[in-house]
């Protein structure tokens, strides 16, 4: 089977969100089940492949010139860089004010309209379309593959001047949204199969709450909606196998796990004690919900828990951040960008991973944070019900702490229930190796996507 497998962000080579790791593992582990893929990103400069071949792409003169340059990325494989005006840029979507690049509209119609052209030229049995960036591909595919769409996060959603539907192509009027453009509600609209990255996602997202405006849309599409829940990367996020740690382990080897908190709170320059070790790491966003956490901090002590925050993101918060850390030194760390090394050893050295989310359409943190031993807390929304059952509300499969609610209150009450249960050694290590013995990776979500590609095929 060939598949075009279309996306603005692949780890490692563009990597803003959860998006570039799905992709990444998720084409990773097709090609390893068989699947010839293609995958189509933008050339955002600076990307080196070996035996680099190009050719051009007849798109209309609005999206061009347009060029795909083929070559082998040593960490991808083979990636097909579209060239498409004002591509090219440091950030894939901000400007170094991080305000969004004012082209984006142009910059994304013009790559997925270069998408359309390279599947009319190289005719795959499937095209897999993800997020806003890809979805008006399908404008310009009125006699193309079977399609499908993976929503990875509905909030975002492409919104442009109406003036683009007298562009984009021939099925252009199915993207006109409230006398705008929409990428994504065409994408809807069109797709011969939506998927969202988790099965209580699907839930979500038909719902006015967490529809973002879609609900009615997805909703329209029935059978056609259905829920994959993404992987992890289990090569990178391997405990027994990770460079960035003081000591490796696995579940044969649990006890190794000490030298890492450890380690950890000599980073950190927190004692090393019994005190439980709560982290987060995160982008400082108002999705993530880490201004949830604030209040708590002046009351961690009383728990006791300390707990250690690596992120960026909102400038102001992280300014609020810092002066809590410097005013709660004994009990809050926080560590203002993104630390590799840093960041696989907390996964490693906590004994709690917090997740405040506001809305989660998946979530990889709590997945990798079981994998290392790390009992998540979490709110009780998208992927991180799916893969987070509650220790007290099932006490024979429960892998972590869940806050009904994403309110400071619950969490609240989520860590003090979390610390209690750290305090029984036995029931500690029973959730640790629950999580820890779980297959988070993306064998079974690639056997579903696969699935449902066979399934598209065979009834087009």
């Amino acid at each position: 089977m060939r598949l075009v497998f279309a996306t603005a962000e692949l780890s490692p080579v563009a990597t803003v969100g959860g998006l570039a790791a799905a992709s990444a593992g998720l084409v990773s582990e097709l090609r390893r089940q068989g699947v010839d893929v293609d995958v189509v990103m933008p050339d955002y400069g600076g990307i080196a492949l070996a035996d680099p071949v190009s050719f051009d792409l007849d798109v209309p003169s609005w999206a061009g010139p347009a060029s795909v340059t083929v070559g082998d990325h040593p960490v991808c494989g083979r990636l097909h860089l579209v060239d498409v005006p004002g591509m090219a840029r440091p950030h894939p979507y901000l400007q170094p004010s991080g305000e969004g690049w004012p082209d984006n509209d142009a910059r994304f119609f013009a790559f997925a309209r270069a998408v359309a052209a390279f599947v009319e030229r190289v005719r795959p049995d499937v095209v897999h379309l993800n997020d806003w960036h890809t979805g008006a591909a399908l404008a310009a595919l009125t006699d193309g593959p079977p399609s499908v769409l993976s929503i990875h996060n509905l909030a975002y959603q492409g919104h442009a001047s109406v003036g683009w539907l007298d562009v984009l192509g021939p099925r252009a009027q199915h993207y006109e949204w409230w006398g705008g453009t929409n990428s994504l509600s065409g994408a809807i609209a069109l797709a011969d199969a939506v998927v969202a990255v988790s099965p209580n996602y699907v839930h979500e997202i038909l719902t006015p709450a967490g529809g973002f405006g879609l609900h009615d849309a997805l909703t329209q599409r029935g059978a056609a909606l259905r829920g994959i829940l993404n992987g992890i990367d289990t090569e990178v996020w391997d405990p027994a196998a990770d460079p960035h740690l003081a000591s490796p382990f696995d579940l044969d080897r649990i006890d190794a796990r000490r030298a890492n908190r450890s380690a950890l709170l000599d980073r950190l320059e927190f004692p090393d004690d019994v005190v439980p070790l709560a982290a987060v790491v995160t982008r400082l966003t108002p999705q993530k919900g880490i201004d949830l956490l604030e209040p708590l901090i002046p009351v961690l002590d009383e728990l006791p828990v300390r707990l250690a925050l690596l992120g960026s993101g909102d400038a102001d918060l992280a300014g609020r951040l810092h002066v809590a850390a410097s005013n709660h030194s004994a009990s809050f760390a926080f560590i203002e960008g993104y630390d590799e090394t840093l960041s696989h050893l907390m996964f490693a050295g906590s004994d709690l991973f917090v997740m405040p989310s506001r809305f989660e359409p998946c979530g990889l943190t709590q997945m990798q944070a079981m994998r290392y031993g790390s009992i998540p807390v979490v709110t009780a929304v998208g992927g991180l019900v799916d893969t987070v059952p509650d220790v007290d509300a099932h006490p024979r499969s429960g892998r972590g702490i869940v806050a009904r609610r994403a309110e400071s209150v619950d969490l609240l009450a989520a860590l003090f229930r979390a610390s209690r249960r750290l305090g029984d050694r036995r029931r500690r290590a029973t959730i640790q190796r629950r999580g820890m013995a779980v297959d988070w990776s993306w064998k079974q979500p690639a056997r579903e996507y696969l699935g449902l590609y066979r399934e598209l095929v065979a009834h087009g």
